[in-house]
């Protein structure tokens, strides 16, 4: 138990939480408002979720794998399983492996699209990983990655593409990257000293907060276009207000010379943005299955 602990901590199982949800308004998009489904729902759902599981182990994983030498200079970072010893370099590679061979699998069970676009998926996931090595660029990397949990989702159910999960896709890569943004802060000296990329090591931490409120105000863009353009009831629209909501307040909470609570903005204020936001649209959905408009 003590092992699967460690290996939970090494790819932060907790932080499942911020892609998890928007996954399932994928799915419940396709679910609702497909004709037909390439495969029983019950078990598209289990691969969906395997799906989600091993992408995000195998992203995590290779990422700290990667990084090692950097976390272990790093005193935020240098308790981390690697630097510690907890977990071999080696042991965490074959982890990465073992989980990208276990999402290939499952999109393969899904239909022949999702298995060819997995590759894809995977190189989006893995190669976030060097992109704080070459561009402050990497926060919209990191988005993109998780981005692919709604309209991956969606694709799953109905094997094509849409309007409507691709602009939930959007609202995603600008909140991820814009809280990313606000939890690089704490590290603005050791990437500038390291010379690793990042917008506080290149802009500074009150720029960087800038461009933070702006992904937001795009991301609250893509979420009010998504209730348009699916004609969404109340239901949604109440869900916009808390996820809004939450963007106002971790930006309440974090500024340029005090960053104590920087981890209740990032882990705390966008966990309730994402599980609540993605209650309030599939029960939406559930009510108004049967609007054209939707899809």
């Amino acid at each position: 138990m003590s092992k699967v602990k460690s290996y939970l901590s090494l790819i932060r199982f907790s932080h499942t939480i911020f892609a998890m949800p928007f996954a399932m308004i994928g799915f419940a998009l396709g679910a609702f408002g497909a004709q037909t489904h390439v495969r029983p729902l019950w078990l598209l759902f289990l691969l969906v979720l395997g799906c989600m599981v091993f992408a995000r182990s195998a992203a995590m994983a290779f990422n700290r794998w990667l990084d090692v030498e950097f976390d272990a200079k790093n005193p935020r970072t240098a308790i981390r399983e690697i630097p510690r010893g907890i977990i071999s370099k080696s042991s965490a590679l074959r982890f990465v492996i073992v989980s990208c061979a276990a999402f290939v699998v499952c999109t393969w069970f899904i239909n022949p699209l999702c298995f060819w676009l997995s590759f894809v998926a995977l190189a989006v996931v893995l190669g976030y990983s060097y992109t704080k090595r070459f561009t402050p660029l990497c926060h919209l990397v990191l988005g993109l990655g998780l981005s692919l949990a709604p309209i991956g989702a969606y694709l799953a159910v109905t094997g094509r593409f849409a309007v409507l999960p691709i602009l939930f896709s959007f609202t995603v890569i600008f909140w991820v990257s814009g809280f990313d943004i606000i939890y690089a802060l704490q590290d603005e000296e050791f990437d500038k000293s390291h010379k690793l990329y990042s917008m506080p090591s290149w802009l500074g931490k009150a720029k960087a907060l800038r461009v933070s409120e702006g992904l937001h105000l795009l991301s609250t863009a893509c979420v009010i276009a998504a209730g348009w353009y699916g004609s969404f009831g109340p239901w949604y629209w109440t869900g916009v207000a808390v996820f809004m909501g939450m963007l106002v307040y971790q930006h309440l909470l974090v500024k340029p010379n005090d960053l104590s609570r920087v981890n209740l903005a990032f882990m705390t204020a966008n966990g309730i943005a994402s599980v609540v936001f993605a209650v309030f649209v599939i029960v939406d959905l559930v009510l108004h299955r049967a609007n054209p408009l939707i899809f």
